[in-house]
């Protein structure tokens, strides 16, 4: 249908043709977003892997208690499994708990042999009758450990 007469039509435009005068704002914005997204992202995994390199590194020595038995009122035993690095050596401590949960015997138990996987018996003498048998923790010559 025609414009009636004396009538001007004018198109207005919003925005510039696409493509014609570059990158809007909205995409020099989305551009930079994604750019400080991205170095966030591997600084962040960069921290992450090396504290677990960190973790993995400082874990020299880890002791099992594969099982405990309590012997006599004066007497427990404790199968005790150490893995280690085969030229490192440490000790792992031991404790025999009464029932009330009271400390009745310690013993560090020392491992120097040039094995990587110490698996042995250990014996604690206690004050009174034990009901469970606990491992403290295992520390090389360095330093503690788990």
């Amino acid at each position: 249908m025609p414009a009636p007469k004396g009538t001007i039509m004018t198109a207005v435009r919003e925005a510039a043709p696409e493509g014609r005068y570059g990158r809007t704002e909205d995409q020099r914005a989305d551009r930079k977003l994604k750019i400080i997204g991205s170095v966030l992202g591997v600084g962040l995994l960069g921290v992450i892997v090396w504290i677990g390199f960190g973790y993995i590194g400082d874990q020299g020595v880890s002791g099992e208690l594969i099982k405990s038995k309590i012997v006599s009122d004066t007497r427990a035993e404790a199968h005790l499994e150490v893995r280690k690095d085969r030229e490192s050596g440490g000790y792992c401590t031991l404790r025999a708990l009464s029932e009330d949960g009271a400390e009745v015997g310690r013993k560090d138990f020392r491992f120097d042999q040039a094995v990587d996987r110490v698996d042995q018996v250990v014996a604690l003498r206690t004050a009174s009758r034990a009901t469970a048998v606990e491992l403290m923790g295992c520390t090389t010559d360095k330093g503690p450990s788990s």
